[in-house]
């Protein structure tokens, strides 16, 4: 264990990217993995740089806190020499720690942030799941299943490759509304199996997965927000701005029937029966999404039984109700306000948590998410993937936030391409 501590200390402070600030600051836990069990003291190593230099003898501010929970401790160590060490301290019940470092040169700020976590494969979610929460949505599938598809779907050449046709395409929902993406679909003649690409929080425009579609599997890349995914950049940037959109996570989230996720939910459901009513789709269908993305890739997984695999990293909204607990709850954080925590708002989240869908996962799952998470955080996230009963792997970056590796990345499409495959 010291050698290898040892070991991560000089390559970090031998290895500094062309593109990296001025002067970096580094936490390398003394655990090769950034996990302990509950009871056991962790410490880690501090090392400053500049331009690759070791900085001697300065001081370093830091603070210790839970997963997005207030600082439990704020201190100061000073560099002896080149380096020093924090005494981060235990967790005598399953979670994560938090270190937040800062040191002054030059008259600038720096920054790092560390997260190291204590039994997590034991964490469970704390939000309770409603007696009547398969009722309740088999309730919108039978609605969502009498909406006629009604599907339109539009070449876009200029997005088209070689290999790949993109098109605009759309399909009916309910409420009277449409769901709206962007399908890639090889050119080639043949049956292949279908990815449906589900979207992170807020409103935008969307390209299309021609990279992905090459390898031999149709992609649609979905939008939610029951508008087309192909206008110009600036109306996008203006919806996010105004009060509804801003905050869509938000609206009637009192009211289980009329939430705004209601029609989402249904309407991602439905993206699986658009995919199966092409000619070129083999009847594999696949779910792959971070964050909110993640979310709805577990709500689809859940709530359709056709799906054959899914591909889940850092999703949001799982466990919200930790906050209530005195823990890290899910994104949007709904109950981090007090005045959130009415009866009626809690009671109607719980048949949209993320956890509560997970627990009925019946295909294969591959997981992915990183300690330093801050948005969808890792108590949450790891909690949720525990309670996955279904074949499930697991990918853990414990030094990325709210985005992944580039490795993992592509270890995650290899892995649902060849799920699709078999």
């Amino acid at each position: 264990m010291k050698r290898l501590f040892l070991t991560l200390t000089l390559a970090i402070a031998l290895t500094v990217s062309a593109f990296a600030q001025k002067v970096q600051l580094h936490l390398i836990p003394d655990s090769p993995t950034a996990t302990y069990r509950t009871g056991e003291q962790a410490r880690m190593k501090v090392i400053a740089l500049d331009c690759g230099v070791a900085i001697y003898d300065a001081e370093v501010s830091y603070e210790v806190s839970e997963d997005l929970m207030p600082a439990r401790e704020k201190s100061t160590v000073k560099l002896k020499g080149p380096e020093a060490v924090i005494k981060v301290g235990t967790m005598k019940k399953s979670g994560f720690l938090r270190v937040r470092a800062k040191i002054e040169h030059e008259g600038k700020s720096y920054s790092t942030t560390s997260t190291i976590g204590f039994d997590p494969e034991k964490l469970e979610p704390t939000t309770p799941m409603p007696k009547d929460f398969d009722e309740f949505w088999q309730k919108g599938l039978e609605q969502v299943a009498k909406v006629k598809l009604n599907p339109t779907m539009e070449l876009l050449p200029e997005r088209c490759t070689e290999k790949v046709n993109s098109y605009l395409v759309s399909y009916g929902n309910i409420n009277n509304t449409r769901m709206y993406g962007i399908l890639t679909v090889p050119k080639a003649e043949g049956k292949y199996p279908a990815i449906l690409r589900l979207p992170g929080a807020g409103v935008h425009a969307i390209g299309g997965d021609t990279k992905h579609a090459e390898e031999g599997v149709i992609i649609l890349e979905m939008g939610i927000h029951g508008i087309p995914v192909n206008f110009d950049a600036e109306v996008y940037a203006a919806l996010n701005r105004s009060a509804a959109m801003g905050s869509y996570h938000t609206i009637n989230i009192d009211d289980r029937d009329t939430y705004y996720y209601r029609r989402v939910f249904l309407g991602c459901v439905k993206g699986v029966e658009y995919l199966l009513s092409l000619p070129q789709c083999n009847g594999k269908i696949g779910t792959l999404g971070g964050s909110q993305g993640g979310l709805l890739s577990i709500v689809v997984s859940r709530l359709e039984p056709r799906v054959k695999a899914s591909v889940i990293y850092f999703p949001a909204f799982c466990d919200q109700e930790g906050y209530i607990n005195g823990r890290a709850g899910g994104w949007p954080h709904t109950f981090k306000w007090e005045g959130n925590r009415t009866k009626q708002i809690i009671e109607t989240q719980r048949y949209y948590d993320a956890s509560n869908f997970a627990r009925g996962l019946k295909a294969p799952v591959f997981y992915a998410f990183g300690y330093n998470d801050i948005t969808c955080s890792p108590t949450t996230t790891y909690a949720t993937y525990n309670i996955i009963t279904a074949p499930k792997q697991i990918c853990v970056s414990p030094n990325t936030g709210h985005w992944l590796p580039s490795e993992h990345v592509t270890k995650m499409w290899d892995w649902i391409i060849n799920e699709l495959k078999k």
